[in-house]
């Protein structure tokens, strides 16, 4: 009887297909395994199955699949069991989620080839870019559409190649790409006719007069261990033969020629997984071991804990001795961080206790290595810890026991776009619960909602007071740059009294952190005459001035803009920055400190593996005087020599439209004061401000996270936020506004007539238009005790009632869920 596979392919289409199993690949398939499927009439796509049956579908006629690519799965049951509950809570499809999760060397796709026809002869001249396609192709005749398309500079190229199609002087095929390869290396190894002791004595006889290869021959018998008792022959590697036995490639070839060695191919990976010495974690402070088993005594009782430690109590160390614990029971671990940066500090204090045990996983690794780390987690001999991104929780585990979210307030684990718009800290919470794991969420500042959470008891709570070796929180002075600038007494973006302090801490070979959260060299110039200001020709947003790339850029869409000489407005010269970010603010500390070594770490500066490591590698080591950042150095980077923290323009943290302005504001200008005096020494933050008389001003300084806690929970009750109810926005894109506002009147009106008051909006977002795509935004607030899972789905059904009428059927809506 035929058999049929159910199947997810990585694209956001709702549902899965099913395919026939040819009677050839019949015992092939399994669960999990990945497929080759065709999909539309020329495309094939990478696919997971999901179940083997043999119940063909009502409505349409099966393809058969094209090929298996797995003899065993590469989703685990308790994986997949994650990505549903990730579609349904996230209101996406499967196929968002699936795209997410596998690193792309795992997803092969057709490709668009373009061939030459031979037989082609224009009628006469062809247009100039059709002419550059075929001048292209002349030299290669098959060329996939991305490779003619960065080699002609052509932005749009689809209808060159429509046109050219038509006149048929060229050809389109689909080609499966493979973007994933195994390394593989050169090794050596004898012919079988070689492979015993008479034919090698005889062998060695007749190499007397070839000195060369001789030598050859028995630094391979001494590298493989040919002759050892047990029979183990180790492989040898071509290079490493040649090397040691100084000879050159001639006496190899020679060799092979006479059929005495053969070549072969040994897949070696791209992972380091080196034995390396290993030391004991650092003993534990008193309060560090109380900590450590009010934890484990609240895992007795709870899967989830919160552990409320200030900055630099030594937070870190008490998650390493819980490791040990976790990996003595045989479990394994997994260790969320919320940026990239804070791994390459992070790994090396694990690897000098855990060695090769540890695995490490985020987007700045070569996605083939991202492979690897995938395939070895699947093995017999998979990594007992694994230190990553929110990324990382898609990753396959068999027996975790542990997972711990280190800094979970952080907005890096909320992932915005593409869809899933999930929320790693809650994925991580889901992910612990199938497997029976424990949960440890770690901070110095909680979110408002797991603080909530730990109080009305859901979670359990341990509190860490005082920093390892009591040594004392940073004393935070507040400096009034509003009356500054008035009495014009500022230099630049910098007070008097932080520019002597940061002299101080020079003179005495100390270092000094300055935050800015706004990259660039200033948000945007300005006419001074008229008040023109450059703006994004696909979004509504100014662009951003870059010294160094001596341009305009658009953050959202990376349009790029030269600096007018004159305004196209008025003709005036008068071109001002207003603003600064950190481009302006290293370009402002290099004139007044020419003598000191000057770093700036933020996205532009970050935007390799090897960038972030190096960055962070000569700031610890002393190499960097003064390191500028964005929010990327407030997140538990522990440094020993900063003994001065300048937090720039606590004002821009206040300034956003949105409820959690105040919440974040406090988390980062705390986090950013941790990294000041963190050894033998009370640090100093200077915290320069234009409104000093802002309670939460004075909560920062007084590290009054409690308080702070309490306001805003006020607050939140009062209108109905977070933790009291639940949020999500519903987003809506088009490329026509008149049309975009329509659709969101609409949609707004049926989903007040099930919802009611609940619906706020529809509303223009701050940044309401995105690479020529309008935005609308409605908000849905909901009680806790309603039932999401019906909230969930009247939305669906008003998102296809709306999109199935023809003058919206190009229309564009989203969800995110728990937008915070």
């Amino acid at each position: 009887m035929k058999q049929y596979v159910d199947v997810i392919v990585p694209l956001p289409i709702a549902g899965q297909y099913t395919y026939s199993l040819p009677e050839t690949l019949a015992d092939q398939v399994g669960e999990g395994c990945r497929v080759v499927v065709p999909f539309g009439k020329k495309k094939f796509y990478t696919a997971i199955v999901t179940k083997v049956h043999r119940t063909p579908p009502a409505d349409y006629t099966t393809k058969d699949i094209a090929e298996v690519l797995d003899s065993r799965p590469v989703l685990l049951p308790r994986q997949y069991a994650l990505w549903q509950w990730m579609a349904d809570y996230c209101l996406c499809t499967l196929g968002d989620v699936y795209k997410a999760a596998l690193p792309s060397g795992m997803k092969l796709e057709s490709e668009s080839v373009v061939t030459l026809n031979e037989d082609f002869e224009a009628d006469g001249p062809l247009p100039e870019k059709e002419q550059r396609i075929l001048d292209l192709l002349g030299t290669d005749p098959e060329q996939c559409v991305t490779q003619l398309e960065k080699s002609s500079g052509i932005r749009h190229l689809l209808p060159v190649i429509k046109s050219l199609l038509d006149k048929e002087a060229i050809r389109m095929k689909e080609e499966l790409k493979r973007s994933y390869r195994p390394r593989t290396e050169a090794c050596v190894r004898l012919t079988p006719p070689y492979q015993t002791e008479e034919a090698l004595h005889a062998l060695f006889e007749s190499l007397h007069r070839a000195p060369k290869q001789l030598r050859l021959l028995m630094k391979y018998m001494e590298r493989s261990g040919w002759s050892r008792p047990d029979g183990q022959v180790q492989e040898v590697q071509r290079q490493a033969l040649l090397e040691a036995a100084g000879a050159a490639p001639d006496a190899l070839n020679a060799l092979l020629k006479k059929q005495v060695f053969e070549l072969y191919r040994r897949e070696t990976g791209r992972l380091s997984l080196r034995e390396q010495a290993t030391v004991a974690p650092h003993p534990l402070g008193e309060a560090q071991q109380h900590a450590l088993q009010a934890i484990l005594t609240t895992f007795g009782q709870k899967n989830v804990c919160l552990l409320h430690g200030v900055t630099a109590s030594g937070k870190t160390e008490i998650y390493i001795h819980l490791i040990e614990k976790v990996l003595q029971a045989g479990k394994q671990v997994l260790y969320l961080l919320p940026e990239i940066a804070l791994t390459t500090q992070i790994t090396e204090r694990l690897r000098r206790i855990f060695g090769a045990r540890l695995g490490i996983y985020h987007s700045k690794f070569p996605d083939a290595e991202r492979v690897e780390i995938w395939q070895k987690q699947l093995s017999d001999h998979d990594f007992d810890i694994i230190l990553g991104v929110r990324s990382s929780i898609f990753l396959p585990f068999k027996r975790l026991g542990l997972v711990i979210v280190d800094e979970e307030h952080e907005t890096t684990y909320k992932q915005q776009d593409p869809a899933p718009r999930y929320h790693a800290r809650n994925a991580a919470i889901l992910l612990a619960s199938l497997y029976g794991a424990k949960t440890l969420l770690g901070t110095a500042t909680p979110s408002i909602e797991s603080y909530y959470n730990a109080l009305q008891g859901k979670y359990g709570l341990v509190e860490l007071t005082e920093r390892y070796r009591n040594i004392q929180l940073p004393r935070i002075e507040l400096v009034d740059i509003k009356e500054l600038a008035r009495k014009k007494l500022m230099v630049a973006q910098f007070s008097p009294f932080l520019l002597q302090q940061m002299r101080q801490a020079l003179e005495r070979k100390e270092q000094v952190i300055l935050f800015q959260n706004r990259r660039g060299f200033a948000p945007m110039i300005e006419c001074r005459t008229c008040g023109w200001v450059p703006r994004c020709k696909n979004c509504d947003v100014s662009l951003t001035y870059h010294k160094a790339l001596n341009q305009l850029t658009c953050h959202y869409c990376g349009y790029t803009f030269s600096i007018p000489r004159s305004c196209p407005a008025c003709g005036g010269v008068e071109l001002v920055n207003r603003g600064f970010g950190t481009e302006k603010i290293e370009d402002d500390i290099r004139r007044i400190f020419p003598e000191a070594t000057v770093a700036r770490m933020d996205l532009d500066t970050t935007r390799t593996r090897t960038a972030y490591e190096r960055i962070l590698t000569d700031f610890e080591s002393g190499k960097t005087d003064i390191l500028i950042g964005t929010q990327m150095i407030s997140k538990g980077l522990d440094f020993d020599r900063v003994s001065v923290v300048g937090i720039l323009n606590a004002d821009s943290l206040l300034n956003y439209p949105d409820f959690r302005a105040y919440e974040r504001a406090f988390q980062l200008m705390a986090q950013v004061a941790g990294r000041a005096g963190r050894r033998d020494r009370q640090g100093l933050v200077v915290l320069q401000t234009k409104s000093p008389e802002l309670p939460l001003i004075h909560q920062v300084i007084g590290n009054h996270y409690v308080q702070m806690y309490r306001e805003q929970l006020a607050e939140r009750e009062l209108f109905r936020y977070p933790p009291f109810f639940r949020l999500v926005y519903v987003y809506l894109k088009h490329r026509k506004e008149e049309v975009l506002d329509e659709a969101a009147v609409q949609m707004a009106l049926r989903l007040r007539h099930g919802l009611g008051e609940r619906v706020l909006g529809p509303d223009r977002p701050p940044v309401a238009r995105i690479q020529t795509l309008y935005i609308k935004k409605i908000m849905v607030k909901i009680e806790l005790s309603a039932s999401l899972i019906q909230v969930r789905r009247y939305l669906l059904d008003v998102q296809r009632t709306l999109v199935a009428e023809e003058r919206f059927r190009s229309l564009m809506v989203y969800y995110d869920m728990d937008p915070y």
